[in-house]
C-alpha cells in the first residue's frame, strides 16, 4: 500500500485499492527480490500467536526471482506462520522454471 509504517491492507476491498493506486506510481524494473518481503510479512505474522489474524501476501510480478535461494529459504521459514504466499507472474518472463 505504499505505506512503509503499516503497509497492511484490511480485506479484498483494501487489496484492490491497493493494487489500483501501485499501478500508477509504482515503476516495475529488476532485479525481483522476494525474500525481503516475505521476510516482512513473517515478522508480522510471527507476532500474532492468539489465532486471531491469518495473513495473505499477494506477489504480482513481472519478472522471474533473483533472489531464488533465499526467496525459498524464506518460504519455508514462513511455513509454520498463519500466512498464505501467493506469487502470480504476469507479461513475457520466463517462468517456467520457478
Amino acid at each position: 500500500n505504499n505505506n512503509a509504517e503499516n503497509p497492511s491492507c484490511a480485506g479484498i476491498e483494501g487489496v484492490l485499492e491497493s493494487y489500483l493506486q501501485s499501478l500508477r506510481t509504482v515503476q516495475l524494473y529488476g532485479p525481483t527480490n522476494f525474500a525481503p518481503v516475505i521476510n516482512q510479512v513473517a515478522g508480522t505474522a510471527a507476532q500474532v500467536t492468539d489465532g486471531s489474524q491469518y495473513h495473505v501476501l499477494l506477489i504480482i510480478t513481472d519478472g522471474v526471482i533473483s533472489d531464488m535461494l533465499q526467496t525459498k529459504e524464506a518460504i519455508v521459514t514462513a511455513s509454520a506462520l498463519p500466512m498464505s504466499i501467493i506469487i502470480v507472474g504476469v507479461g513475457p518472463a520466463e517462468f517456467e522454471g520457478e
